[in-house]
């Protein structure tokens, strides 16, 4: 199939697949024509990567764990047991940016919480700075 009923099929836009096979996670045929040609066990592959991308795995890393995922049809699943490192770091990694992510908003929330003063109390403390 050429690219278009790829898009089709998958949902995923052109520049993406495009985006994937520089990434070396797509390997489709190329024609003598030039045109790329994907297969039936790309549809299913493309579905896969967006799902770890959901995950929150890098295309770097996908590129790393993907010859190793099994897609149980229900979700994927690592079929190697030296993947599982791997994937506690993604998770460790995940983790302190939402502890971070967290942290941050807190401190916002601490912004917007605050009570803004009177005005005439905002132009007392502008003339101190003066």
């Amino acid at each position: 199939m050429r690219i278009g009923e790829l898009v089709r099929r998958t949902g995923v836009r052109e520049r993406l697949l495009r985006y994937y096979e520089e990434q070396g996670l797509l390997h489709p045929v190329r024609r003598p024509s030039g045109y790329r040609e994907y297969s039936e066990a790309d549809v299913a592959r493309v579905r896969n990567i967006r799902t770890l991308l959901s995950a929150g795995l890098g295309t770097a890393t996908i590129a790393e764990v993907l010859p190793c995922m099994v897609d149980l049809g229900d979700g994927l699943a690592p079929a190697c047991v030296d993947l599982l490192p791997e994937l506690y770091r993604e998770r460790d990694r995940i983790t302190t940016a939402i502890d971070e992510m967290t942290a941050t908003r807190k401190v916002l929330d601490g912004i917007i919480a605050a009570t803004v003063p009177h005005a005439d109390e905002v132009a007392e403390a502008l003339a101190r700075e003066r």
